[in-house]
């Protein structure tokens, strides 16, 4: 039985020079299968809304949904750190309203740690929730929360975006967070920010050089048809075995082959 994984533990890893695995899970059976899979950690993604509720991007998504979802995968009580995605507005409204929202995470959702998008503009808010022993990984490059002023979901870092996400990382690092998500930047990019910070990286659309990688667990076993990014795998094909399960239980009882006694009490 592995034990459970800790900050701490997330830090040696990249020290020692091994790979931290994340995937996002939404729900209590989700988090009991990736968690089974080995994952060091489960990001609780505010791509639930995406994904799971179905809207067009993060930004409909909201602190009460985010601790909904949180609530449910913590029940599975997994040994993968548990790290909760801080919704739009939740951190933007000034320290108070941040490290209220961060304590809900925590107190109420039960999560380990809590994720938040924004580089160099955020710092100060890491900064004070982390001194509050709240554990923050940031997140910079592509970040889905400011869909709308990079013009869509498009590759950042390029040409001379790159300091400006170099200083973001070096931003996060200082202000205490454990680790730092890179989206969506180029390959070589992402390595020289690996190579420069002592905190791990976790890259999603970042190449290999990173210290760990993130991933949808929808992308990965192929329920998400809106969009198919680059960066991400399929490892399975899960949707045309579910609807053709279901195709078959419709079938069945239209036709009366179920349930039979076998299903039925007497």
């Amino acid at each position: 039985m592995r034990k459970k994984i800790t900050i701490p533990d997330i830090l040696l890893m990249k020290q020692e020079g091994r790979k931290v695995t994340v995937l996002t899970a939404y729900d209590y059976p989700t988090a009991r299968l990736v968690d089974a899979g080995g994952v060091d950690a489960i990001l609780v993604g505010d791509s639930a809304g995406v994904v799971f509720s179905g809207h067009e991007n993060t930004l409909p998504v909201t602190m009460d949904e985010m601790l909904y979802h949180v609530k449910a995968v913590v029940r599975a009580k997994p040994k993968a750190l548990v790290i909760a995605d801080m919704p739009f507005m939740a951190c933007q409204s000034g320290e108070i309203e941040a490290l209220k929202n961060c304590g809900r995470m925590l107190q109420e959702g039960g999560a380990e740690a809590v994720k938040i998008e924004g580089g160099s503009n955020m710092a100060p808010i890491i900064r004070a929730i982390t001194e509050m022993d709240i554990p923050v990984m940031g997140h910079v490059g592509l970040t889905p929360q400011s869909v709308h002023r990079m013009g869509g979901y498009k590759v950042q870092g390029r040409k001379d975006q790159a300091e400006r996400i170099l200083e973001d990382a070096h931003a996060v690092q200082e202000a205490g967070a454990f680790a730092v998500v890179l989206e969506g930047i180029p390959a070589k990019l992402a390595a020289r920010i690996t190579d420069m910070l002592d905190i791990p990286t976790i890259g999603i659309g970042a190449g290999p050089a990173c210290d760990g990688q993130v991933l949808v667990i929808h992308d990965i076993l192929g329920l998400c048809e809106k969009y198919s990014p680059k960066f991400v795998k399929r490892y399975a094909d899960l949707a045309p075995l579910i609807t053709e399960a279901a195709r078959q239980y419709v079938s069945e009882v239209k036709d009366g082959t179920f349930p039979t006694e076998e299903h039925s009490f007497s």
